[in-house]
């Protein structure tokens, strides 16, 4: 890009895994590293070698340190999907309990619609900056699974088993955003709620799932 194209505006995808072990919260972009896992640290070199390309060749190259954004798309192997696709298949007597690690590890969840529309906005400025974004709210696995679970009448209690197979070697316990500078200079604010976001994956993998399996 930069011998290329140095005019074109470049948006790299920084993670909230790179706050890791926090050092403060909620996290925002003054908060300081501390990654916990080989993920995060080689995010921690992405946004570090994105502003320093910003910095040398005065590239339009922002970073969104975007907390967890979720969808009916999320990969199955992350805890979102693999409780509501896991709550799908309980409903339709696919499967009769569904497995999980740490309960009371918190996120900041929230639509990856609306955290598209942040990185587009973030390319629309007059100058290139790096912005926190997440929706401010913190929430349990227990309470996504609670809240799953009893979309489709069913109570989380009877169905979820803790494995420790699944617990992290370094966890990370609290993740959530302080996106008050993409309030202020963005204008952006999330417009699905954590419920509506989870209700939304419940209902898809529903709806895949017949479709798979009763035609």
């Amino acid at each position: 890009m930069r011998l290329v194209r140095p005019q074109a505006r470049f948006y790299q995808a920084s993670s909230s895994e790179m706050f890791g072990k926090v050092r403060e919260v909620p996290q925002k972009e003054t908060t300081p590293f501390y990654p916990r896992s080989p993920y995060a640290v080689a995010k921690v070199y992405g946004h570090w070698i994105t502003v320093n390309y910003r910095e040398s060749y005065n590239l339009f190259a922002v970073s969104g340190i975007l907390f967890n954004h979720e969808s009916p798309r999320r990969g199955l192997e992350f805890v979102t999907r693999k409780v509501t696709n896991g709550v799908a298949k309980i409903k339709l007597g696919l499967a009769d309990e569904l497995r999980l690690g740490n309960l009371e590890a918190k996120r900041d969840w929230g639509y990856t619609g609306d955290y598209v529309r942040a990185m587009w906005l973030m390319l629309q400025q007059d100058e290139p900056e790096d912005f926190v974004i997440g929706t401010g709210e913190t929430h349990s696995v227990r309470e996504l699974c609670e809240v799953a679970f009893s979309h489709v009448g069913l109570d989380y209690r009877d169905y979820v088993k803790q494995d420790p197979r699944f617990f992290r070697p370094a966890e990370v316990d609290i993740l959530v955003a302080d996106a008050s500078k993409a309030r202020e200079k963005l204008g952006w604010e999330p417009r699905v709620t954590f419920e509506e976001l989870i209700h939304m994956m419940v209902d898809a993998d529903l709806e895949r799932l017949e479709r798979k399996y009763k035609g």
